[in-house]
């Protein structure tokens, strides 16, 4: 335990004397690296967060949350099923009809995944309504065989809202020619835009009774997409509403299609984390040096403090104090700045950019284009924990060698 007389002497020991301007220096210089190293692990943790929530979302705004089917690969009658779950967290549920086939125009053909759905219980699983840079989602009308795609698909077959296209299908068809692959003449009737590549380039939308006539499904269907009020939810959900529903249906979440992806994200994170740890650790070495300076400097007065009747124990304790107080002030220091900076990166980042007439995060390059940040309390105290451990352990050495300087060889020479 560090008493009322060991901080006193120890937070008296910070203010060095005229001719003792260097440790004060080296004190300094501490004290800045903890803090540039703290702030510097809070913001990135923060943007690391952004990015990931970010992506999330746009991934999310596309897939579903939890999706239903049965052992088969299809759902027969999907609007029993759907009024079969009961669960509170689910906010919103669609049918679809998920294919693949090849759009084709003129020359060019490119391979994409189609999905049936019905537009008005699409905008509630999904983003697409929202994402439409031209025509309506709405316009996918049952039997007038219109289709929405992405923008990228667009752009590459030269397509606008009214241009017709041709969509073939796997499956064989038996003509006097023999097998020949079945296909439909399509009116793209909208163009949405999702910011990411895989989906406006490959991903084609079309009313779910008109997919169910190209694929001959009948009054099947592949599955329904259900949305949760919390997706973080989605894998305790599925496991409930499989065991609800019986033992021919199926729920799979969003963490089995995407979980490698996300979890690369994570392992990134901590990465991240042990990388810029290493910069507080680095001003942790200079604590240690700046305390082996003092108790160097110091040994006279240890040895008269310990002829007073100071045990070992409260020479340590004089000196732990001392070492903390860069750890502590270091610490408040950074987690300020940390999260100041984390708070505003986004307007900080516009302003070096219209400075410097330049751009960090180019829209053609990245998903986004935009520099997120989310911070996280648990980050804070995390990186707040560790530097204080880090500033309590080093000045462990350096104290520890203070309470065993005797006071007879101290004195010796003075």
């Amino acid at each position: 335990m560090i008493r009322p007389f060991e901080l006193f002497v120890g937070l008296r020991y910070t203010r060095a004397r005229k001719r003792n301007h260097f440790i004060s220096i080296i004190s300094l210089i501490s004290i800045l690296g903890i803090t540039l190293g703290i702030t510097a692990l809070i913001t990135t943790l923060s943007v690391m967060n952004g990015f990931g929530k970010e992506l999330r979302g746009r991934i999310l705004g596309v897939i579903s949350h939890v999706t239903i089917t049965e052992t088969s690969g299809q759902l027969q009658n999907w609007k029993a099923a759907a009024e079969r779950i009961k669960n509170p967290q689910v906010i919103g549920r669609a049918p679809y009809i998920a294919g693949q086939g090849m759009v084709a125009r003129g020359k060019t053909v490119s391979g994409v995944m189609v999905r049936g759905v019905l537009p008005s219980e699409e905008m509630q699983v999904s983003e697409f309504g929202s994402r439409m840079v031209d025509g309506k989602l709405e316009a996918l009308k049952s039997g007038e065989f219109g289709v929405v795609i992405g923008s990228t698909l667009a752009w590459k077959l030269d397509l606008s809202v009214g241009s017709p296209i041709s969509l073939i299908i796997p499956q064989a068809l038996v003509t006097p020619a023999g097998l020949m692959p079945r296909f439909k003449r399509f009116t793209v009737v909208g163009i949405f835009k999702m910011d990411m590549h895989e989906y406006d380039s490959g991903l084609v939308l079309m009313n779910l009774d008109d997919a169910a006539k190209l694929y001959q499904m009948g009054d099947q269907i592949s599955g329904l997409r259900l949305k949760l009020d919390d997706l973080d939810a989605a894998p305790r959900v599925a496991n409930e509403l499989e065991e609800g529903l019986g033992a021919n249906y199926l729920a799979r979440d969003w963490t089995r299609e995407h979980g490698n992806f996300f979890r690369a994200l994570k392992i990134e994170k901590t990465v991240m984390f042990v990388i810029l740890l290493l910069i507080v650790t680095v001003a942790m070495f200079n604590v240690i040096s700046t305390l082996v300076v003092v108790v160097t400097e110091k040994r006279s007065d240890i040895a008269i403090l310990r002829t007073l009747g100071a045990s070992p124990q409260s020479i340590m304790g004089i000196f732990l104090a001392h070492g903390s107080v860069v750890g502590v002030v270091g610490t408040l220091v950074g987690t300020a700045c940390g999260v100041l900076l984390a708070l505003n990166v986004e307007p900080i980042v516009h302003g070096i950019e219209r400075l410097f007439s330049t751009s960090f995060i180019s829209a053609d390059v990245y998903f986004i284009s935009e520099l997120p940040s989310d911070l996280h309390l648990s980050d804070v105290i995390l990186v707040s924990s560790c530097s204080l451990v880090l500033g309590l352990l080093s000045a462990l050495y350096p104290a520890w060698r203070a309470s065993k300087v005797q006071p007879a060889e101290a004195l010796r020479y003075e």
